[in-house]
């Protein structure tokens, strides 16, 4: 069983009269990738900042690799990477200065040879010593991210790490993230793309109005939420007014010539369904296998929410 590298319970934050983090709980276990979910607002980026420290929580503990974040700042911070939503270079620096700064300023002995390794990692060793104000948006990111990685952090928090980025870039982002995690880093993430922590995260928290409203894997969270459905057309309108006499609840458009039949999507039922319709000779031209993807958990879970105040938490276990 992983041991622990975040635990929070019952952390608490206002700013005046307003709650911003209500008691949330949530474990993240070392060499995973945690995903907070939440719109704007809802109190994603100040659970980062309580976490790495540059905030104090109202109430509640916070453990951060085995230490307390208010009586062992220090330790907590020697052991964590933090990458913000917007890249952190210094633009009057070349790639190679604003790495060789970020390693004199954790005391690196081997700093030369850090910032080389880093500079090949994340190929930049072309642009090393071109101004950071040349970059690209993805190749500003790989820098920062480059940054963070100074001094082997054991915690890395990424918040909204892809913002902005094209879809090549960001499928960059997300291989290097793996690899950190492949050597045994954990990391913490906040995104606003929702296919980024289907496609990253081990485990997967959605924070609405102060509140975790949900906790589980990717595929946890969607079996939560109504939908899974096949869609089955037909060759003709009278195979599919058959079908749609059969199969009870079934909606049909004349059309497409299809039928949205409500389903678990499992393979054992899938297969009893076509071998019902192939009983009756009904001809089947093709059949898609729908479910419901994070977009769908995440307006789901929001909707509700919003007019139900006192919903409890939905955990998966």
């Amino acid at each position: 069983m992983r041991s622990s590298a975040i635990s929070v319970s019952g952390l608490r934050k206002n700013y005046g009269d307003k709650v911003v983090l209500d008691g949330i709980d949530f474990d993240v276990p070392a060499g995973s990738i945690f995903s907070l979910l939440g719109p704007n607002g809802a109190g994603k980026t100040t659970t980062v900042n309580i976490l790495t420290t540059l905030m104090r929580a109202d109430g509640g503990t916070v453990r951060v690799a085995g230490h307390d974040v208010a009586s062992a700042t220090k330790r907590v911070r020697s052991a964590i990477g933090v990458t913000g939503q917007f890249a952190a270079v210094d633009e009057l620096l070349s790639g190679r200065e604003n790495l060789r700064l970020a390693a004199d300023l954790k005391h690196l002995r081997s700093g030369d040879q850090v910032v080389t390794g880093l500079l090949k990692r994340f190929d930049l060793m072309e642009s090393a010593d071109k101004l950071a104000s040349t970059y690209s948006g993805g190749m500003r990111r790989k820098l920062d991210l480059a940054m963070t990685l100074v001094g082997n952090p054991e915690i890395i928090f990424l918040d909204e790490p892809t913002t902005g980025l094209d879809p090549r870039s960001r499928r960059t982002m997300w291989g290097i993230v793996r690899e950190l995690v492949a050597e045994g880093t954990t990391i913490f993430l906040t995104t606003q793309y929702l296919e980024e922590a289907d496609q990253l995260a081990d485990q997967i928290a959605v924070l609405y109005q102060g509140r975790l409203v949900a906790r589980g894997t990717p595929e946890e969270l969607k079996r939560q939420v109504p939908g899974a459905h096949l869609q089955l057309r037909f060759a003709d309108l009278h195979d599919l007014g058959s079908a749609a006499r059969i199969l009870a609840g079934s909606t049909r458009d004349d059309d497409e010539l299809t039928l949205r039949v409500p389903h678990d999507g499992q393979p054992r039922s899938v297969l009893a369904l076509l071998n019902r319709l192939d009983e009756h000779m009904i001809n089947l031209r093709e059949f898609t296998v729908r479910t419901p993807d994070l977009d769908d958990v995440f307006l789901a879970l929001t909707d509700t929410t919003s007019t139900n105040h006192s919903r409890e938490e939905a955990t998966v276990r």
